[in-house]
C-alpha cells in the first residue's frame, strides 16, 4: 500500500521507490527502501560514503561495479555495496520488473 515514487536522480532511469520502514516508523537505526526498476531502466552509476545492502525480492538484474562488470543478481540474493564504491544497478530482463529491498542507515533516506 506504500506509493511509489519515480526516482528524480540524474541517471536514473525507470526506478521506483517505496520506503516501507524507516525513522519516522520508530527504525532507531536503519531504512528499508524497496527499488523497483522496470525492463530497460536502471540507477545512476554513482558513489555514496555509506554502505547498503540488497535483496532480490524479484525480476532479474546485475550490480555492476567499478570496472563495468555486471555481477548477475536473481530472486533471493544479496549484494553489498561498500562506502564509496562506484555501483548501478540494473534490470537486464526485457519483460519483468526488478524488485529489490534495500538497507540503509537512517541518516541517509
Amino acid at each position: 500500500d506504500i506509493k511509489k515514487v519515480e526516482m528524480d536522480m540524474e541517471g536514473a532511469e525507470k526506478v521506483f521507490k517505496q520506503v516501507t520502514i524507516s525513522k519516522a516508523d520508530g527504525s532507531p537505526s536503519f531504512c528499508f527502501r524497496v527499488f523497483t526498476i522496470e525492463p530497460g531502466g536502471h540507477t545512476p552509476y554513482h558513489t555514496h560514503d555509506f554502505e547498503h545492502l540488497n535483496y532480490i525480492i524479484s525480476g532479474q538484474g546485475a550490480l555492476v561495479d567499478e570496472q563495468e562488470i555486471k555481477h548477475p543478481l536473481a530472486p533471493d540474493d544479496i549484494a553489498i555495496v561498500l562506502p564509496d564504491d562506484k555501483h548501478q544497478l540494473r534490470n537486464t530482463s526485457d519483460n519483468e520488473p526488478f524488485v529489490s529491498i534495500c538497507a540503509v542507515p537512517n541518516e541517509y533516506e
